[in-house]
């Protein structure tokens, strides 16, 4: 099988990235697996790794702003459907990048394959007047991504979604107008890292996030949360593990409300799953998300665990049975479940094993190996006779 993903991650040029590795196994269960990327300064055009007698992994770079960047995917991957003979073009979302792969699928035989790892239809998606605080901007360039997908999605052969919420989004929008799409979820492991503690700290209780520092996270409505908590218990504090367009500003806010030395910005780490283990809760104020692997990280991670109600929320974790859910855009809210937490440690150690439970259950029961990533797209060249 001759495949190409259209995609948008730069670390698949790092040859001793996670993304990189993950790559050399699809190409291993596919065949011939040719990566378009957008990439930095410096990356070779192309270049090709030879897994095996049959097997190979073949990344093109293109050099482009976010102006030109549809236009140059889009003859890129022409040349290569046309050149290499490509069976099917998979792009990692129906916005962009799956405006770039259809353009370059017409009128070839190349099947088109569409990824969706976002709640593009949230209602969240393009609305960020979901708080009791302040307006968070979106992107306006969401609601035009939206008009895509509406137009690609209905010509695909074959969509994969990563989770159920993602599935019922879609059929509701569209109903038969599209294929059904398939639930793949993101690969998580099971196997839990070695505990990393925390920086040195004060806090009689570590509250921990981890995610991109972008508007949609909500960060913001988390540091408003601990503004309320800390009327009642001033040594609770918060561990931000990532970085982002948002960090200078989330790092003011805590300035402003007191809270410079309660809030503690630790930037991207390797180790964040180690970290997690060191901390008494996790929190997660997410305006939309498609999967959230980071609930199924901390859920292994054995701590308790806040979220709004995003991603797997509702079908992997039930709230106020696994976990402690509430929707987007209420710090108030938030602030309440982290006193609840300080307050009951019975329910704690309950929540933690709930959530635990159910996430290795999930794991369990999902298929998401590289094989199976293989046979979606298998399915699109050799459809089943019955």
């Amino acid at each position: 099988m001759k495949v190409l993903f259209v995609s948008n991650d730069p670390t698949l040029f790092d040859p001793e990235s996670v993304t990189r590795s993950r790559m050399r196994a699809y190409a291993e269960a596919i065949g011939t697996l040719h990566i378009l990327s957008a990439a930095p300064v410096g990356i070779a055009p192309v270049t090709k790794e030879n897994l095996s007698e049959d097997r190979t992994l073949t990344l093109h770079a293109v050099k482009a702003t976010k102006f030109s960047r549809v236009a140059k995917l889009t003859k890129k991957a022409a040349e290569i459907i046309r050149t290499e003979h490509i069976e099917i073009v998979s792009a990692q979302d129906p916005f962009e990048h799956g405006k770039a792969a259809y353009n370059a699928a017409k009128g070839t035989s190349a099947k088109l394959h569409l990824q969706l790892h976002t709640d593009a239809f949230s209602p969240w998606f393009t609305n960020g007047n979901i708080t009791f605080v302040s307006h968070i901007p979106v992107p306006t360039i969401n609601r035009v991504r939206q008009k895509i997908a509406d137009h690609i999605l209905p010509k695909a052969h074959g969509i994969r979604v990563v989770s159920n919420r993602i599935h019922d989004s879609l059929t509701k929008r569209y109903g038969n107008r599209i294929v059904e799409p398939v639930v793949i979820p993101i690969a998580v492991s099971d196997i839990l890292p070695e505990k990393v503690n925390l920086p040195a700290h004060t806090f009689s209780f570590a509250l921990i996030t981890v995610g991109r520092l972008e508007p949609e996270k909500r960060i913001r409505d988390i540091i408003h949360a601990l503004a309320h908590v800390h009327v009642h218990y001033p040594t609770v504090g918060l561990f931000v593990v990532g970085d982002g367009s948002q960090r200078k500003k989330l790092e003011n806010l805590s300035h402003r409300l007191g809270l410079q030395s309660a809030v503690i910005f630790l930037g991207n780490r390797n180790d964040a799953l180690g970290l997690m283990q060191s901390a008494n809760a996790y929190i997660q104020a997410s305006a939309y998300e498609g999967y959230s692997r980071t609930l199924i990280e901390a859920a292994l991670a054995r701590i308790p665990i806040i979220s709004t109600d995003v991603g797997i929320v509702g079908d992997v974790f039930k709230g106020y049975d696994d976990i402690l859910s509430i929707p987007p855009g209420d710090p108030s809210g938030l602030a309440a479940h982290i006193l609840g937490l300080v307050e009951d440690n019975e329910a704690r150690i309950q929540f933690a094993m709930n959530a635990e439970q159910h996430a290795r259950k999930h794991l369990a029961s999902v298929h998401t190996a590289p094989e199976d990533i293989a046979r979606d797209l298998q399915r699109l060249i050799a459809p089943s006779s019955t």
